[in-house]
C-alpha cells in the first residue's frame, strides 16, 4: 500500500489511511509535530488526535506499522 515515510498529499492518500487505519506523522518546518490516525479529511484540513492540521501548512507522511 504505502511505504514508511512516503509523503501524503492527495485526497486518496488520506482516505486510504483513514479507511485502513494506517497512522501518519505530521511535520511543520521539518520538525515532528504529531503522529496518529486520520479521523477526518477535508479539502483543506486533516484531523488527527482531535486536532485539525492545515494541509497547505503541514506535511504528512505514512507510518505503517507504527
Amino acid at each position: 500500500m504505502y511505504t514508511n515515510g512516503q509523503r501524503l498529499y492527495d485526497d486518496k492518500h488520506f482516505m486510504d489511511h483513514l479507511d485502513h487505519e494506517v497512522p501518519i506523522q505530521i511535520y511543520l518546518d521539518g520538525k515532528h509535530k504529531d503522529i496518529g490516525f486520520v479521523e477526518r479529511v477535508s479539502e483543506h484540513f486533516v484531523r488527527v488526535n482531535n486536532t485539525y492540521y492545515n494541509r497547505s501548512m503541514y506535511w504528512f507522511v505514512s507510518r505503517p506499522g507504527y
